[in-house]
């Protein structure tokens, strides 16, 4: 019953997300937080290991939830739920594309998902950063942690390096340096 449960919710996040992984991060969230499977702070790891591991991001979520929930076959079992709809999905596409490509039923659709997945993501992108920065709340006292200061820096050095169209590998790899050190370093 356990690992229907585990199927049935991923396969509901992959049917009903739109935008990719960053885009079911929230989903991911209330589902795990309803169910138990993982606390917001577990989360929270739960992206940074995700992202620091080939694959799509919520496949690999998928899988480590399911595999903390119900071992190796609560893996697969999350694995499948999550891509199933998303290859379904294809399937239909690829067959119909020629049809209803210049649909403008279609163009509305697409139109009107485009709004819902930046607030998807825009709430993954909140509700990370309350966890991380302000897990007790907003004050003068989450501005003053090292963390905060290192994460504002290298976001503008990311940013900046983004637009002077460094290559992402460097900006990865000088981003994990950084990161190291820090956390080395000052003990973070």
């Amino acid at each position: 019953m356990a690992l229907l449960k585990l199927f049935l919710a991923f396969l509901k996040i992959g049917a009903f997300t739109f935008g990719g992984g960053y885009a079911m991060i929230a989903m991911i969230q209330a589902e795990a937080e309803s169910q138990g499977w993982l606390t917001q702070e577990e989360l929270v790891d739960f992206v940074a290991l995700s992202e620091s591991t080939p694959g799509p991001l919520a496949v690999n979520m998928a899988t480590f939830a399911g595999m903390r929930t119900g071992g190796v076959l609560g893996a697969i079992i999350a694995t499948l739920g999550i891509i199933l709809p998303s290859f379904i999905i294809i399937l239909i596409i690829a067959k119909c594309f020629e049809k209803y490509e210049k649909s403008k039923a279609v163009g509305g659709i697409m139109s009107g998902l485009k709004p819902a997945v930046v607030g998807m993501i825009g709430a993954a992108f909140i509700s990370v950063t309350r966890t991380v920065f302000f897990p007790s709340g907003i004050g003068i006292s989450a501005f003053s942690s090292v963390s905060f200061w290192i994460f504002l820096g290298l976001f503008a050095v990311t940013t900046v390096l983004a637009f002077k169209k460094v290559h992402p590998i460097k900006i990865i790899i000088l981003s994990a340096v950084i990161g190291i050190g820090a956390g080395y370093g000052l003990g973070l």
